[in-house]
């Protein structure tokens, strides 16, 4: 057990012939019990002071820790976000190429739709032409006949007549 500014104040010496001075002695422990007790107090104000720095470390320590699971967490979440991201990306892409084959199927088929009415309304025209021609050629004929100057001769003459 350490000695007390208490101990040093209370220790008594024997007294022998020849000894030391006591009031020398006295003053001696006097002194040493100042420095003592000053010692005593820094001691105290240093340990208060280191137990003051030991609670903010751990407090700090804590906080790091508590920042380092933060940071985990924030990556595991950036990650899964990411991840998630590329997998509506991933379902994104394949509806709008099914999209796209629809739309390419529907156009291709109207197309073909298309050409078939072209080649219809071709066919269309061409048998209304052969049959305008036809026609066109039957009037020509008549006119060239010599019947028609027969008719027309006859209309002549009513002309006359009236």
């Amino acid at each position: 057990m350490p000695l007390t500014p208490l101990d040093i104040h209370n220790k008594e010496f024997g007294r022998r012939v020849r000894g030391y001075d006591v009031d020398e002695v006295n003053e001696f422990l006097d002194q040493v019990i100042k420095d003592y007790e000053a010692l005593i107090r820094e001691n105290k104000d240093l340990q208060n002071q280191m137990h003051g720095l030991q609670e903010r470390l751990t407090h700090f320590s804590n906080i790091e820790e508590t920042l380092s699971k933060t940071i985990i967490v924030a990556q595991e979440a950036a990650d899964e976000v990411r991840s998630n991201s590329k997998k509506e990306a991933q379902l994104i892409v394949k509806e709008a190429e099914k999209n796209a084959d629809r739309i390419i199927n529907e156009s291709l088929s109207k197309s073909r739709k298309v050409s078939m009415e072209i080649e219809e309304l071709k066919k269309q025209a061409s048998i209304y032409r052969t049959r305008f021609r036809t026609l066109v050629e039957a009037q020509l004929e008549m006119l060239r006949n010599d019947q028609w100057d027969t008719l027309n001769s006859g209309r002549e003459k009513e002309s006359i007549l009236e």
